[in-house]
């Protein structure tokens, strides 16, 4: 089994190197992609035996002949491309195909001419946004400790960088839609969204598929906010049931600035999201909220890291799961406090409810506080429906399914609510309601 992954790893190093070969990039992207490429050959992909990887095998993933494209895209039709689309957002997308930016099926006209929101390698080739990206790309996210994160780093070409200069509220939604179209692919998926002093957006990063074969996603997303920022981003992820999904996603906050990140999980047959906010100003404040729905035999693994480094920061996390079938999920939550950090104030929860006897949650919320003058709280709880409330309901007339149900959707109703954009709140809705065999009327 070693040798055969190890024959996987060696297989993208010899797509790495026809890539470089092809791929066009100044020489400090360059040089990054092959020092990416190097982390990658002596990390591998992780095993079991880490413990951040413990109860997540990605042995389907190493093994699995995924090749990479990373400079040719599917082919897809503008109404293939519509069904996955958000209303609010038609004029403010970015649509990628196999991890490649389609312009045909793009549209930018809402946006004003001070937003920029473009091809990555694009901004590299711009005189004026060049030094912006090499200042930020492959900062936050750690390619030299992490194999995901470094194959990702490797294959850096078509991507998204969103910039918002001083003081620009946006009004539209930015929506960075990323479609697979199967056929055993491995698409790598950039973003790097910089945002300056006192600006504010929202931003709407979706995955979906069009087809139901096997493929890997293996995405990074780097958000750098400036003094008075402020960005709410949405994850939503509905891969293909045969897909593999492994995301991170690092956020790092300038003074007083805000960070409003709300994930969705119900795609893939096994998927991970690491996301790690780094609060280094005085006055952050963060968001990390989030919503896994797993059945079958899904498996989803959150890994989340938030670093309060500087002093009067706060965050809170909320995340809920609801499991069903023999599926699995995994939530390793972690807020570290240093030394400094006095004043801090943080709040970690994680909810899980199982509609299974054969459903699986391992959950480990974490403290760890060096600073003596904190206000810090965190739990986890993993249940089941209460009888005494199925049977209020049945006792009205309503059928048990539907009450079992109707239960069901009002435990994840807590984190779909915060969500500000109507269409993705009723498509959660939806999704929630009809996963579970019901509709709520209206």
């Amino acid at each position: 089994m070693v040798t055969e992954i190890t024959e996987r790893e060696n297989l993208y190093l010899e797509a790495f190197r026809g890539f470089q070969s092809e791929a066009s990039g100044v020489s400090w992207l360059v040089r990054l992609r092959e020092n990416a490429m190097t982390a990658f050959q002596e990390l591998g992909f992780p095993a079991t035996k880490d413990e951040e990887w413990k109860y997540t095998n990605v042995a389907a993933i190493s093994k699995g002949k995924f090749q990479p494209h990373a400079l040719v895209a599917g082919e897809l039709r503008s109404r293939e491309v519509a069904a996955f689309t958000v209303p609010e957002a038609v004029d403010s997308q970015l649509v990628f195909v196999d991890g490649v930016l389609r312009t045909d099926l793009s549209s930018l006209t809402a946006l004003s001419n001070q937003v920029v929101a473009l091809e990555l390698s694009e901004a590299i080739a711009t005189e004026r946004y060049s030094e912006i990206v090499r200042t930020h790309l492959g900062r936050g996210a750690d390619y030299v400790a992490h194999g995901f994160t470094a194959l990702n780093t490797a294959f850096i070409s078509s991507g998204a960088f969103i910039y918002l200069p001083a003081d620009i509220s946006l009004a539209a939604p930015i929506h960075l839609l990323f479609l697979a179209t199967g056929q055993q692919r491995a698409n790598f998926p950039r973003v790097l969204v910089v945002a300056e002093t006192n600006s504010s957006a929202t931003v709407v990063e979706s995955y979906a598929a069009t087809g139901a074969g096997p493929y890997f996603t293996n995405a990074v997303v780097e958000i750098v906010l400036g003094e008075g920022a402020r960005l709410e981003h949405y994850k939503v992820q509905r891969e293909s049931a045969a897909a593999f999904h492994v995301a991170t996603t690092v956020a790092e906050l300038g003074a007083n600035s805000s960070y409003d990140s709300t994930n969705i999980t119900f795609g893939a047959q096994l998927s991970r999201n690491d996301i790690q906010v780094i609060m280094d100003h005085e006055g952050a404040e963060c968001w990390v909220d989030g919503l896994y729905l797993v059945t079958a035999n899904q498996h989803t693994d959150t890994h989340s890291v938030i670093d309060h480094r500087q002093p009067h920061c706060t965050s809170h996390q909320l995340y809920k799961g609801i499991l069903d079938g023999k599926s699995r999920a995994v939530f390793n939550g972690k807020v570290f406090v240093r030394h400094d950090a006095q004043k801090t104030d943080a709040m970690q929860t994680n909810k899980n409810l199982l509609l299974s006897n054969e459903a699986r949650v391992d959950t480990k919320p974490q403290l760890e506080i060096l600073a003596d003058d904190v206000k810090c709280a965190h739990g986890a709880a993993v249940g089941q429906l209460d009888p005494e409330e199925l049977f209020y309901l049945e006792a009205r007339g309503l059928h048990p399914e539907l009450a079992r149900n109707l239960l069901t959707y009002g435990f994840a109703e807590e984190v779909i609510v915060k969500i500000k954009l109507d269409s993705i709140r009723s498509q959660l809705d939806e999704a929630v309601l009809h996963r579970l065999n019901a509709r709520l009327e209206a």
